[in-house]
């Protein structure tokens, strides 16, 4: 659950590894709070479009939820589409064994995304199709869905994004009960030249959830090797 975005890849001739750490103050995601300061390693591999990645979410505070993701996603041009598997320590009934698949008892979360980078804003849309969902009032699975438009814009030497989050219907995974915007966030980031073979990225990111009388303030950075 990547709070500053999704895996993707551009069209490459040669397989091209990813591989690095983030460190953030407190780890958001689409303007929920999912835990205090973090470790959130990475790793992946892109072929011509095709990616596979894992990340993950390790809290210095005990009592945060551990997590781990796997994506597969694939790029061509502006067009993005990918299945993600969340799993998570807590939740579900499966006391926290990641290899219980079971409809209502496990951990895990299967989501699907598809998007399309215009270049001045992208849109990204994404549901929960199957695992431990969100559920309605009624007690029926939400196919809890999340739709994103964001602009990326270059000012005073810094990278931004401005984005907009909404929830289209009634949904515990992201606490509505109806159509509800739960995220409005503007970042920047500067990438910082450690040695010829090591890249700190730093970031800062403020952020409302109006649907939950929410905001946040994260700040942290990532290491990033060139492989």
């Amino acid at each position: 659950m990547s709070c500053f975005g999704m895996a993707s890849a551009n069209a490459q001739e040669t397989a091209e590894p990813t591989l690095g750490a983030d460190l953030v103050s407190q780890y958001i995601w689409r303007g929920l709070d999912c835990g205090n300061i973090s470790v959130q390693p990475s790793l992946g591999v892109a072929y011509k479009g095709l990616s596979v990645s894992a990340w993950g979410n390790v809290g210095f505070d005990a009592s945060d939820t551990k997590e781990f993701d796997l994506t597969l996603a694939y790029t061509a041009g502006g067009f993005n589409i990918g299945i993600t598997d969340y799993w998570f320590n807590t939740g579900g009934d499966s006391r926290g064994r990641y290899f219980m698949y079971k409809a209502h008892s496990t951990n895990h979360i299967y989501e699907a995304n598809v998007g399309y980078d215009f270049g001045p804003i992208v849109l990204q849309w994404f549901t929960n199709f199957a695992g431990n969902d969100g559920a309605k009032d009624n007690g029926k699975r939400a196919y809890s869905s999340y739709f994103e438009i964001s602009a990326p814009f270059s000012l005073a030497t810094l990278d931004w994004t401005a984005s907009l989050g909404l929830v289209p219907w009634e949904t515990d995974f992201y606490g509505t009960s109806g159509f509800a915007i739960t995220n409005i966030a503007l970042g920047a980031s500067k990438d910082i030249k450690l040695t010829e073979s090591l890249t700190m990225p730093v970031f800062a990111n403020v952020s409302a959830n109006p649907c939950s009388q929410h905001a946040y303030f994260v700040v942290g950075f990532s290491l990033i090797p060139q492989l």
